[in-house]
């Protein structure tokens, strides 16, 4: 009588080998003691389980040997494979199986053995692979890793991109997108496509501008832009090429500064209209246009009442006694209640006519101002000050700021004085005057203003002639004091009009604020560093 297996209906014995579980998409599962003589009276089973989508194949090796019959279809001893509703076998004799293709995720293997026979028993391997999906291309400048021939389930995929492009899948752009071989043998997503960088419309730069290297003005990878400052009256700070290239991650980037911009500063004390060194100014005398661009004229009530320098293009320097009122002026201590209001006087920049209007003028108002933290109005000590301007100066050939100072000067080293103080006339001046004077010894002009019981101190500049006649005088406070830079070739702000005792007398020099000595709050406060 012929008994059929079913592996719902039998129960096996608790032996060694009745419940072996196989996970793993790869394994070798052989007869106990193999390749020796199995044991006899056994009933053992085999359990292959994966995730469904695989598909088991079952490899027995040719050196098979079970317990058979000649007559009857393995009677003693044999193995019987279920997959699913598919049976295969019973198995016995010499002649292995071979190669089984299950079709199915879960295998049960069942091998039975009676209490006779000394046979050596059976060895196989088994892989699990999944239906294949279809052959992957790389997209164009990208590629596949691994690239292998044929895909099944749970392979995955990385789709890379060569340099200078990126992953651009559902508008997102990244480095990488992996896709996966799902169970029903297709992709689980589409192949992206490799877009190239694009560092988009380079960054503005203030008071410069980009040109691109390509007539078409592309802006992908490789690109190049040069940006450039506004000449003649800006130039780029660091001094650098310029030049940046789109990189590869879609940024652009300089050699010397990668990704960080240059900036755009103004051209300072370098005016388009020169003097001759040849020609001085004997008497003092209207200055000609365009020859003090950083002159500033601070404007109150319909006049003028104090003078000023542009620094950068936004700050004017000048004296911290113009911006008090006059009767707080005896106090020991500026109060912030005596400073004048910055929206009361204009800030006029361009201007040469003293009360007509010139074609050149920039009217500007104050946004806020700023005393010397050691400006003393009694004595006049730190008399300097810096009004912000509302907005940016434009600068031009009769709008330009004047440099800072950047050593000590040599006493006799000569130095123009300009305003549109009323000088000697008792009144105002029809256009802007400026004089030629030395710097004065300050051991010389300590001891001249002793006498009037008045002190010179350390943060004080003196200037003028011996004899007198040429002198600042009441209206150009807060107005330059310049010197060329013979090295540079640039012109610098070595003081402020502060006081004097008259105007041009004999033995009385004109007094000015050092800004040398103030230029480390200068730059703090206004963040200008040429």
């Amino acid at each position: 009588m012929c008994v059929r297996f079913s592996a719902l209906s039998i129960v096996f014995p608790a032996v060694e080998c009745s419940d072996n579980l196989f996970a793993q998409r790869n394994g070798v599962i052989h007869s106990p003691d193999f390749p020796n003589s199995y044991p006899k009276s056994s009933d053992c089973l085999y359990r292959i389980e994966l995730e469904e989508g695989f598909f088991i194949t079952l490899q027995f090796e040719d050196s098979f040997d079970i317990e058979d019959h000649p007559e009857v279809t393995c009677p003693y001893d044999y193995i019987k494979i279920t997959a699913g509703v598919k049976e295969f076998g019973p198995f016995c004799g010499e002649r292995s199986p071979g190669r089984i293709e299950t079709r199915s995720n879960i295998i049960h293997i069942l091998f039975h053995s009676d209490n006779s026979g000394e046979n050596r028993g059976w060895k196989l391997s088994y892989t699990a692979i999944g239906d294949p999906c279809p052959l992957l291309e790389p997209p164009p400048n990208g590629r596949i890793d691994p690239s292998q021939a044929t895909y099944t389930f749970k392979d995955q995929v990385v789709i890379t991109c060569n340099t200078g492009y990126n992953v651009l899948k559902d508008g997102v752009e990244s480095e990488s997108f992996q896709v996966e071989c799902m169970k029903d043998g297709m992709w689980s997503n589409k192949v992206p496509v490799c877009q190239i960088a694009d560092c988009k419309a380079p960054p503005r730069l203030e008071h410069g501008f980009a040109t691109f290297s390509s007539p078409d003005n592309l802006t992908t990878f490789q690109s190049g832009i040069q940006y450039s400052c506004q000449q003649p009256f800006y130039q780029m700070m660091p001094n650098v090429s310029g030049t940046y290239t789109c990189n590869a991650k879609g940024f652009w980037q300089s050699p010397e500064l990668g990704r960080r911009l240059p900036t755009c500063q103004p051209v300072c004390g370098k005016p388009r209209f020169s003097r001759s060194l040849l020609a001085r100014i004997s008497r003092g005398g209207h200055a000609q246009r365009g020859m003090s661009p950083w002159i500033a004229m601070l404007h109150r009530n319909g006049r003028p009442f104090c003078g000023g320098s542009l620094i950068g293009n936004r700050w004017i320097v000048t004296a911290a006694h113009c911006l008090h009122e006059e009767l707080e002026l005896e106090d020991p201590v500026p109060r912030s209640s005596s400073i004048i209001s910055p929206s009361s006087f204009t800030i006029i920049l361009g201007k040469h006519r003293t009360q007509r209007r010139d074609d050149t003028e920039q009217h500007m108002q104050a946004g806020a101002i700023f005393v010397h933290p050691s400006y003393k109005p009694a004595t006049f000590e730190h008399d300097i000050a810096l009004v912000a301007l509302s907005e940016e100066a434009r600068l031009n050939d009769y709008v330009m700021p004047i440099c800072f100072p950047d050593s000590v000067l040599p006493k006799d080293t000569m130095v123009i004085v300009s305003g549109w103080g009323k000088q000697f006339l008792k009144r105002l001046p029809e256009a802007l005057m400026e004089i030629e004077i030395p710097l004065t010894d300050h051991a010389l002009c300590k001891e001249a203003y002793a006498k009037l019981q008045k002190v010179i101190t350390d943060d004080m500049i003196c200037a003028g002639e011996k004899q007198g006649g040429k002198d600042a005088c009441s209206g150009d406070s807060g107005g330059p004091m310049v010197t060329l830079n013979n090295r540079t070739g640039e012109w610098q702000l070595i003081g402020t009009v502060s006081w004097g005792d008259g105007c041009g007398l004999n033995d009385r020099y004109g007094v000015y604020s050092n800004v040398l000595l103030a230029l480390p709050w200068i730059k703090e406060v206004t963040g200008v560093d040429y």
